[in-house]
């Protein structure tokens, strides 16, 4: 059974739509601000092996609607404080202690989780929750989404038609690997 490489395929081939643009630009803002989407790389990396020569292309407007999903995932932070101390789930104190470390690193928090794997919505929902200063939140927002996206369409210019023999040989045995890996994970924890 080869599921896996179907997925694979089916990604690759989706990646063609004159719509893909769009789903990318989407994508990249819903997964900044709320909800749970996979990264934009899943999309924006098929999309940089199919039309190389407009990577940097994907990679700019990945970056801008990311960011701009990033301000919607400040912005509701900024609601969601409001609700949480109107309805006394979260104490005052709390948020005082918290958001001195937030002034403190909050603009290396943001930058980590813009370029790193970790959830950037959680940085920017806490950005707005803690009251950042918006430009250094937009500035530092740009420069690591940037980076991570730039680098991705990089390195599949440089190596992806090598990565995509690659995966299309050995795609399925490492999606099965994976779900074998997390069933242990899970039943090593209980």
């Amino acid at each position: 059974m080869y599921i896996f490489s179907k997925i694979y395929l089916r990604i690759l081939n989706w990646t063609e739509s004159r719509y893909a643009i769009y789903y990318l630009s989407v994508i990249s803002f819903l997964e900044s601000s709320i909800l749970p989407y996979p990264p934009p790389d899943v999309i924006l990396a098929p999309m940089t092996l199919k039309r190389p020569d407009k990577a940097y292309y994907f990679a700019f407007i990945c970056t801008i609607f990311s960011v701009l999903g990033g301000l919607a995932g400040y912005f509701l932070g900024e609601v969601l404080l409001q609700f949480l101390l109107g309805f006394e789930l979260i104490k005052l104190e709390s948020v005082a202690h918290i958001k001195t470390f937030f002034d403190t690193y909050g603009i290396w928090v943001v930058g980590i989780a813009a370029f790193s794997p970790i959830p950037y919505k959680l940085a920017t929902i806490t950005a707005g929750t803690m009251s950042m200063a918006l430009l250094p939140f937009i500035i530092m927002s740009l420069i690591a989404r940037a980076a991570r996206y730039y680098l991705v369409v990089s390195l599949i210019k440089a190596y992806g038609q090598q990565c995509d023999q690659w995966l299309q040989k050995y795609i399925d045995r490492l999606g099965y690997t994976l779900i074998v890996v997390i069933a242990l994970g899970i039943w090593h924890a209980n």
